[in-house]
């Protein structure tokens, strides 16, 4: 009898030491791992397990197969939790019976390795100091690989895992002049964070991660959906519905298990993404989203630490870099304000193909290893826009003195938004299902357009004003508090804050159409 099991419950130890006897058994060997209080000199307060879970079954039982073909056990027996677990916890056994104990001990040692090694299991570290992280499972040493095969079974050679013995090499990078081995150590040494692990996001960690950057933090409160796939290729279709920043986290330990990865669940906001970006040497800005871009480049500048952005629109895009310098410009230089989030339109609503946002993402990453290694850049600021359809690109100058310095300078224009952005408080309610908001009193107004509405209607009553004309409407007469709600929340957001220019009580629904369906 073989079994492999994944499980959110504690394990039943006299269950499965009972499912093991057999007649014919001389020895019994049993492994059982616990949850410590340390992760390589950081202290644990917890941790979980994810599991993908027909695979992980599937290949676990296979496992258990080859133990028993192997070292010719007559029973085995895996269980793996998964879930949140605490200091403590039984957190994997295995158990296994056999006619001679020497057999016992080498099958044990055999399962809880490949289990290491094979199973798409991950561990996420939550330490007391409040961050949390993705770490490699595959830490054993495969003794087994130095043994031979049990006399009764066949020599059998399992894909192996090199996470354990790993060892980056950067040669090919190290080689060129102006990296070499200073450079290395000082990638080793740097901390970036990326805020999106999205269509940009996707090609910038990857690099960022190969080219063995020390710490990636990375934000994003979004899950993967199936229409993400076409240009977020880091991803696959079992993952869709899962958090992207856990996926993206998982990703970097498999590439490149020398850099540590933190990652932030929810977006940053005013009250945070100061304190935040102070933790790092830069920031790439990866998301579709105008505001979040406007705040990074105000607390890129107020931090001095250097960003750099891009958009897509279809076939085109833009690239800025930020240096955060005295006395040259930012993203307000260029646009004072952020438009209205219709006019600029996001892969949702105006479409993409799946290789412009990876063409712009791999040029974020370029522009990140040129600022970290100090490599050569051009002197003067600019815009660059390219376009895919026809393969050309151009450079727009930025003159720092036609922008922020006619109103203070970057740092004071940057100080006064981002005041102005805590000031207006939290814009975002969230709820699971939009019955929960009209019970609590909100008034539901749809400011999509009639065709996605079309699309993807809500089911409850609701107003319908496109965003686009939501200054238009006297929504200042009604006498409960009114919940704007869009497809991703941007549209939305900016809504609220035009009605509250109204003295409207006016909300959105955080995370829109998508965090609904997710949910």
């Amino acid at each position: 009898m073989n079994r492999f099991e994944l499980t959110a419950a504690p394990v039943d130890l006299a269950a499965q030491r009972e499912a093991l006897k057999h007649p014919g058994s001389g020895g019994f060997c049993a492994f059982e791992g616990w949850v410590r209080n340390n992760n390589e000199g950081r202290e644990v307060s917890g941790l979980e397990y994810e599991a993908y879970t027909e695979l992980a079954i599937a290949e676990g039982e296979r496992i258990l197969a080859e133990a028993a073909e192997r070292y010719g056990v007559l029973a085995a027996s895996a269980v793996h939790r998964v879930g949140n677990l605490a200091i403590g916890d039984l957190a994997v056994w295995i158990g296994v019976s056999a006619p001679h104990r020497d057999e016992a001990f080498r099958a044990c040692r055999y399962i809880i390795d490949e289990i290491k090694h094979r199973l798409p299991i991950w561990k996420k570290e939550h330490y007391l100091e409040g961050d949390t992280a993705w770490v490699a499972c595959s830490h054993t040493e495969r003794a087994h690989e130095l043994e031979p095969p049990h006399a009764h079974g066949h020599h059998h050679h399992p894909h192996p895992s090199r996470a354990d013995k790993f060892a980056p090499d950067y040669s090919r990078q190290v080689r060129l002049r102006e990296v070499g081995e200073a450079g290395q150590r000082r990638l080793a040494e740097a901390r970036v964070l990326v805020i999106g692990a999205g269509g940009l996001g996707v090609p910038v960690i990857s690099y960022l991660a190969g080219a063995g950057v020390g710490t990636l933090g990375i934000v994003d409160g979004d899950v993967l959906d199936a229409s993400n796939l076409h240009r977020q290729v880091m991803y696959d279709a079992r993952d869709v519905g899962q958090r992207k920043v856990d996926l993206a986290a998982r990703r970097v330990a498999q590439l490149n298990p020398a850099v540590e990865v933190i990652t932030y669940e929810q977006p940053l906001h005013a009250g945070d993404i100061t304190d935040v970006f102070a933790g790092y040497d830069l920031v790439v800005e990866c998301t579709d989203d105008l505001a979040s871009r406007y705040l990074a480049n105000d607390a890129a500048v107020l931090t001095s630490t250097p960003l750099v952005l891009a958009s897509v629109y279809q076939y085109e895009g833009q690239l800025q870099v930020v240096t955060a310098e005295p006395g040259e410009p930012c993203l307000r230089c260029l646009w004072p304000e952020p438009p209205a989030p219709a006019l600029a339109g996001s892969c949702v609503e105006s479409g993409v193909l799946g290789p412009v946002p990876g063409v712009l993402g791999t040029m974020q990453a370029m522009e990140a290893l040129k600022l970290l290694l100090d490599l050569p850049r051009p002197a003067e600021h600019a815009l660059q826009l390219v376009n895919l359809l026809d393969g050309t690109s151009q450079r727009l100058p930025i003159d720092a003195s036609q922008g922020c310095a006619q109103h203070g300078g970057c740092v004071a224009v940057a100080r006064r938004s981002l005041e102005r952005a805590h000031a207006e408080g939290e814009l975002e309610r969230r709820f699971e299902r939009l019955e929960e908001a009209i019970h609590a009193g909100y008034a539901i107004v749809d400011v999509r357009e009639p065709d996605e509405i079309d699309a993807t209607p809500l089911h409850v009553t609701s107003l319908r004003v496109p965003s686009g004309e939501i200054s238009a409407y006297a929504l200042v007469h009604l006498e409960r508090p009114v919940l704007l709600v869009c497809a991703s929340g941007r549209r939305s957001a900016h809504a609220a804050r035009l009605l509250r220019e109204q003295g409207v009580d006016a909300w959105s629904l955080a995370g829109g159409i998508a965090a609904l369906m997710a949910s």
